[in-house]
């Protein structure tokens, strides 16, 4: 049972209505007397308070809604337990206006501009959260909230999980509204951001036609239209919806996800283009594409901590994204190889210039060598003759002297000659 007005949640928000109900929750206006403000109350249903795979998945909506602080994102600000009433609880923002599935309600479908300006705000809403790691999983009408200034916020991350968190989804079970789910989902795959793409595409779809590109009653009977039939062309249902938004809008539904936008402000720039005419098809806007695919793939980090009172920024440029300056290739030195000993048998390498003349000159310093000793033994000689007459030791020691100091002279200018060349 939803509490009734008066109601204090927590001992703090009090209860003053009820703003819809949901299959796993209960959302009521309450004013949080703390801070005097306005703020919306979701209530986990109480039949789910006592299992634990819900209460999880309720806690972690909150967590991964906490970390989104952006003005085109509801925002959280507090949860936890009531003892009082024993049921989970989600605080967050107040939004004074209207989802879009009222507008479709009362409306049947949009005007176009108004519809572009609402799908391009959800865009930057989603690129905020998928770069911070969290993905939505369940947009559709009900969850973009319009509120009295125009200003769109994504709201209701119920089934929101982080992508680097690990699923808690039981094998086989589906989330989201069948209606707005990707191929890749209705096979039971694993959700990413482009599977947020094309529920956003569905939705842009429904907006400018007032009607679903697949009606289906269940999730078989939606795998098997999105794989055999083509959606009933935009110019059919709403002839004011230029061709090239219907082609844009086309792209943004395809079955094979890498045909899609390559992320949200892509497919903004594809919607907001294709309303001013602008094929996505046309040569200057595949061009403009692939520039901001290559930019986005060399960007380093971004970071877009918008809140209302700064300005969010836009898409990297090719001219304006940071890259990697090329590392030149270096080429290892080679490892000289060690000598290696000739084998039997084998032909001797020939020598080099350098080694004849090094043989050579070994050859002659070994001749000076032999020449000198024959020289110091004739001295020798003459010095033992020379001694058995004194008288001409005067005459000896002028004569050996010269004579070993000419035999010197020669041997150093052979050595000499044979090691300059």
């Amino acid at each position: 049972m939803s509490p009734s007005s008066g109601h204090k949640i927590a001992g703090r928000y009090r209860v003053e209505g009820r703003l819809g109900v949901g299959g796993m929750s209960t959302v009521m206006l309450a004013v949080d007397e703390r801070l005097e403000r306005k703020v919306a109350v979701k209530l986990l249903a109480e039949h789910l308070a006592d299992d634990p795979t819900f209460v999880s998945r309720f806690r972690r909506e909150a967590l991964s809604a906490a970390k989104l602080v952006h003005p085109n994102v509801v925002q959280v600000f507090d949860f936890g337990f009531d003892q009082a009433t024993h049921q989970h609880f989600i605080v967050m923002e107040h939004v004074s206006g209207r989802s879009c599935a009222e507008l479709l309600r009362d409306r049947g479908h949009l005007d176009v501009e108004q519809a572009v300006d609402i799908v391009s705000q959800a865009c930057r809403g989603l690129d905020y959260a998928h770069r911070n790691g969290v993905i939505h999983r369940d947009v559709k009408p009900g969850n973009l909230l319009v509120s009295d200034s125009g200003v769109v916020k994504l709201a209701d991350f119920g089934i929101a999980r982080a992508a680097d968190q690990s699923s808690i989804t039981q094998i086989g079970s589906v989330l989201g509204t069948a209606a707005y789910l990707s191929p890749e989902q209705a096979r039971g795959d694993e959700a990413g951001p482009q599977a947020d793409l094309y529920s956003l595409g569905v939705v842009t779809y429904q907006l400018l036609s007032g009607r679903l590109p697949y009606e289906a009653s269940s999730l078989s009977e939606l795998a098997l239209k999105q794989q055999r039939e083509s959606p009933i062309p935009l110019k059919q249902l709403n002839p004011r919806v230029p061709d090239a938004l219907a082609e844009a809008v086309v792209l943004s539904i395809s079955i094979v996800a890498e045909e899609r936008p390559v992320d949200a402000m892509e497919l903004s720039e594809l919607i907001v283009s294709g309303a001013k005419g602008v094929s996505p098809y046309d040569d200057r806007a595949v061009r403009a594409r692939e520039r901001y695919r290559t930019a986005s793939t060399r960007v380093v980090s971004r970071s877009d901590f918008a809140t209302e009172a700064t300005v969010i920024s836009a898409p990297p440029t090719a001219a304006t994204a940071i890259t990697r300056p090329r590392t030149p290739k270096t080429v290892p030195a080679r490892r000289p190889e060690p000598p290696r000993a000739p084998n039997a048998g084998s032909r001797a390498p020939k020598a080099s210039g350098n080694d004849v003349r090094t043989r050579h000159t070994g050859r002659w310093v070994g001749w000076g060598l032999v020449l000198l000793c024959i020289v110091v033994a004739a001295i020798v000689l003459v010095a033992i003759e020379a001694s058995k007459n004194s008288g001409t030791v005067v005459h000896y020691q002028h004569v050996v002297g010269n004579d070993a100091q000419d035999a010197i002279n020669s041997v150093k200018s052979i050595i000499s000659r044979y090691t300059s060349k």
